[in-house]
């Protein structure tokens, strides 16, 4: 599956953004999206999941309450709305898919499609 991410921007502290992962072939009904982050020096992080078929949602302990994920699945498209960004919400965004949903949905070695990044940058 082919992903790509878009979105990413430099924004205030306290603003907002929403994220975009547009799939160019079939998300089948058993895949697992993903959104995850990474830092400049920081190891890729965990922001937040979602089951295609159910909707179910699960998030990163640094991002819950202020980012929402969710699917169209006409348009196959994941997004990411993130609310009251900090300035250590600094990151590339990557988003990613499991095509076998079996394991732990916040280890990046359970996905097995990446997208290509877009980089969010929060002023303080």
């Amino acid at each position: 599956v082919q992903l790509q991410a878009s979105g990413g921007g430099l924004v205030q502290a306290g603003g907002s953004l929403r994220l975009s992962c547009v799939a160019r072939e079939r998300i089948f009904s058993h895949y697992r999206m993903g959104w995850f982050r990474q830092a400049p020096g920081k190891e890729r992080e965990f922001v937040a999941a979602i089951t295609w078929s159910l909707g179910s949602t699960f998030y990163g302990d640094s991002v819950k309450g202020r980012f929402i994920i969710s699917r169209d699945i006409p348009k196959m498209t994941v997004f990411l709305q993130m609310n009251s960004l900090k300035p250590e919400d600094t990151a590339v965004y990557y988003c990613a898919a499991d095509s076998a949903y079996s394991g732990s949905y916040s280890r990046t070695e359970e996905y097995d499609y990446w997208g290509q990044g877009t980089l969010v940058t929060v002023s303080s």
